[in-house]
């Protein structure tokens, strides 16, 4: 990572935590935090912030998909395919099919690669 892209995802990252200042249990920041800090290469903390996100609102559905993915990266494939299938349950009862079928999709590509 260059230094200039190592500033300014430093600097998104500060400024998401002063949002968060003010709503500490916000799921679009907190997701939007974990993403941050995967590209920073913190992946406990990502990970923490989307088991957070999910916890907080279990709705929260595009956090299922970036958890197993972040997952599937550290060799936990059964976790992965865990959060994945709980993914789809939730997606289904909102009936988001359109992560409903992305979440799908990760789960059959993993258990292809079983």
């Amino acid at each position: 990572m260059s230094g200039h892209q190592t500033y300014d995802n430093n600097h998104r990252i500060l400024q998401i935590l002063q949002f968060l200042e003010n709503t500490p249990n916000d799921c679009f920041l907190l997701h939007a935090l974990a993403l941050e800090n995967i590209k920073k290469g913190d992946l406990i903390e990502a990970q923490n912030l989307f088991e957070r996100v999910i916890s907080t609102d279990p709705g929260y559905v595009g956090s299922y998909y970036h958890l197993g993915k972040l997952l599937e990266s550290k060799g936990k494939k059964q976790k992965a395919m865990e959060i994945y299938e709980e993914g789809i349950k939730m997606a289904q009862q909102k009936a988001d099919y359109h992560s409903m079928n992305e979440l799908r999709s990760a789960l059959d590509n993993l258990m292809e690669d079983e």
